[in-house]
């Protein structure tokens, strides 16, 4: 779906079409925005914006790029990305309704029931929804050049230690930097490479023949996990639950610590992070600041789903396996130890 024709356009230079003639002194007034300018997506959103907005639909508070339309018995959903977009609900007839009035205002093409959204494969059965993204892995090992039978078992080795200044540098980068980037992308159904990716990414700027083994290590692994991917049950249960971890001191670079966490909503995963973190003087804080970014998470998941009608069942707990940090988070009293983390531990206590 286009919201205008492209117009030739090179870098960021113009020129007026054939048979137009003006001096080097005039300028051309856009009287619409041009498909590769700056202002091009502002505009383009402010226009589906205005345009949804006229058959009931609101921005969600959450997500900019979710509208919904609630009725008492109804409701339908848009989740754009650029001029893609998918359109879900219960209302069939609202949806087909939904679907004419958007192809007058704009160029529009119906691929039906959705199955394949952005490098993502979505199957759909009687017990729920599996997304993989098996085809686009196979393009990135095609691009890679890895035409051997060779499996790995896991992402990384173990007890790898990985520095900035190991062995020789690539004399082109650009492969590695390419790979680095698709596989970011593939996190998005396959979050056991997550960790292996984040530690590779940190070597972009100036990355070494090691780190490019590991990069063709993890494709390896991805090989003989092509056709796994994330399961959503239609059967489970609201239930939202929170586990996260952090580990201390883990880079032997310059000693960051490094939080993750993921939650389920029932027995799906919906949402995970690994992060690089900053310098934390115990254990204990480390633990403490990743459960205050688990809190962040989870307060926006509830206020996201509640966004979309969804009513979960009962309280969501945060698993945690460091006591100290629990009995921070129950404790009134900040501590001399614990006073450089005060707003976090108030933060916690109040959503306690």
């Amino acid at each position: 779906m286009h919201s205008s024709t492209v117009i030739l356009q090179k870098k960021s230079n113009m020129h007026p079409p054939p048979a137009f003639h003006c001096s080097p002194h005039e300028v051309c007034e856009l009287r619409r925005a041009l498909y590769g300018l700056k202002q091009t997506p502002h505009a383009w959103f402010a226009k589906f914006k205005y345009v949804v907005t006229q058959q009931g639909f609101v921005p969600s508070a959450y997500d900019s790029a979710l509208f919904l339309r609630t009725t008492n018995a109804h409701i339908i959903l848009i989740l754009l990305y650029v001029d893609d977009m998918i359109i879900t609900g219960d209302d069939i007839l609202g949806i087909h309704g939904l679907q004419s009035f958007l192809s007058r205002n704009f160029e529009m093409k119906d691929l039906g029931t959705l199955s394949y959204f952005l490098g993502l494969e979505v199957t759909s059965s009687a017990d729920g929804y599996f997304l993989s993204q098996a085809k686009y892995v196979s393009g990135l090992l095609s691009r890679s050049s890895l035409t051997d039978n060779k499996i790995a078992s896991s992402p990384l080795e173990t007890n790898i230690k990985l520095l900035a200044m190991d062995d020789e540098h690539l004399s082109d980068a650009t492969l590695y930097r390419q790979l680095v980037g698709s596989l970011i992308y593939l996190t998005v159904t396959q979050l056991d490479i997550s960790y292996a990716v984040h530690l590779m990414s940190q070597f972009m700027s100036f990355p070494r023949l090691t780190h490019y083994a590991v990069v063709l290590h993890i494709l390896h692994y991805d090989k003989g996990t092509l056709f796994q991917g994330l399961h959503f049950s239609s059967h489970s249960s609201l239930e939202l639950r929170a586990y996260f971890d952090a580990n201390r001191a883990c880079d032997p670079t310059d000693r960051p610590s490094t939080t993750v966490y993921c939650f389920l909503l029932g027995t799906s995963l919906i949402s995970w992070r690994s992060k690089k973190k900053s310098v934390a003087r115990s254990s204990t804080e480390v633990e403490y600041r990743a459960l205050t970014d688990t809190s962040f998470e989870l307060l926006w998941l509830h206020w996201l789903l509640s966004d979309m009608s969804v009513s979960l069942f009962g309280c969501s707990p945060i698993h945690c396996d460091n006591q100290s940090a629990i009995q921070i988070a129950h404790n009134d009293v900040v501590h001399e130890r614990t006073k450089h983390i005060e707003i976090d531990c108030y933060f916690i206590r109040h959503h306690l």
